[in-house]
């Protein structure tokens, strides 16, 4: 079947971080005369990308996540409830899969204060994602870009993960909710528990307990009977292979490295906000090797406007698709993402500088 050009050329613009990256390699390549440079560690994280949002996608196809989700979404306290649910899957699942998962279930739910729980969801999903390398894509980037083990990662971010959280949790304690209607069933398709034991590998190797060529056997499922799975983000592996060739070819061009820690952390958080904490990852990698400044950086980026996070873009699409665009759902979304960024910003300066 053709696909019209105009529908690309929407696509792209869509897709503007991807676009950009790729119009940055162009240009650098031009300049230097040469093709970017790639790396064998560049391929490794790709391809431990690709894997996760395969088996995660045969996941979400299974519909089991969706029953976890309207089953905890019964009873009392519901609030609280999808937030911790939310901050749960996060961790393990990334950020967006469990926005995706969830924040629907709360559009059709009958609760009070719906707009501020949806807000709260994308707050949580970004404070817990930080915890694990598997929580987000900047994460499994420096994870693997550093070389690092997973007691040194943890107990870097782990106060950023326990302070918001903690904050998170106080506020969706007070929201009031009412009864709940029946929700849509949706049948769990029996190929869940392989896929159940496809995540725990993908997550052995993402934290590096299995080695990296046990993917090809975790991969082999979805090729042989699930190709469906396939049906993922190419656009996201895109802006990393771009990004990866970007920062190549800058090294090239500009040879600094930034040895103020305070600096990484402030610059790498509020880069966040113009171009997304993933980007602001790679950016920042290559010109310094103060990981831990970059990981609170790009943590702490994720707060803030639409565009710190891929999350509070999914969260706030599926609440305006549902309710329709609103000015005002907008600026409660800045007000308290805005309230987190700076509360950790300065938290992480005066309070949490030794981590």
């Amino acid at each position: 079947m053709f696909i019209p050009v105009n529908f690309w050329l929407k696509r792209l613009i869509k897709e503007w971080l991807f676009l950009s990256a790729t119009l940055g390699v162009f240009a650098t390549s031009v300049y230097l005369k040469s093709l970017p440079e790639y790396t064998l560690s560049d391929f490794r994280v790709l391809f431990v990308i690709f894997l996760f949002l395969v088996v995660l996608k045969g996941l979400e196809n299974t519909n089991l996540l969706y029953f976890v989700a309207s089953f905890i979404s019964k009873g009392r306290y519901v609030a609280i409830k999808l937030v911790c649910l939310v901050a749960f899957l996060s961790m393990f699942i990334t950020n967006d899969i469990a926005l995706l998962m969830v924040v629907p279930l709360t559009m059709i739910l009958d609760i009070k204060h719906r707009d501020i729980v949806v807000i709260l969801e994308a707050l949580s999903a970004n404070a817990a994602s930080a915890l694990l390398p598997s929580g987000n894509p900047q994460n499994m980037f420096i994870y693997w870009f550093y070389n690092l083990s997973l007691s040194q990662f943890i107990l870097t971010i782990y106060p950023f993960v326990v302070v918001s959280l903690a904050i998170i949790s106080i506020i969706a304690v007070f929201i009031p909710s009412s009864s709940i209607g029946e929700l849509p069933k949706k049948d769990v398709k029996e190929n869940y528990k392989i896929y159940l034991v496809l995540l725990a590998l993908s997550l052995g190797i993402i934290l590096k307990i299995l080695p990296i060529y046990l993917g090809l056997l975790v991969i082999a499922y979805p090729v042989l009977f699930d190709r469906a799975s396939f049906k993922i983000d190419y656009f996201l592996l895109g802006i990393f292979f771009m990004f990866f060739g970007f920062t190549s070819n800058i090294q090239h061009i500009i040879h600094i490295t930034i040895n103020s820690s305070n600096g990484i952390f402030v610059f790498s958080a509020f880069l966040s906000q113009v171009i997304s904490n993933v980007p602001a990852a790679l950016i920042f990698a290559d010109f310094t090797k103060d990981w831990k400044e970059l990981l609170w950086g790009v943590s702490v980026g994720g707060y803030g406007n639409l565009i710190g996070s891929l999350a509070n873009l999914i969260a706030y699409r599926i609440y305006v698709s549902y309710k329709g665009k609103s000015k005002k759902f907008l600026l409660k979304f800045m007000a308290f993402g805005y309230l987190f960024f700076f509360v950790m910003l300065c938290l992480k300066i005066y309070v949490f500088s030794a981590f």
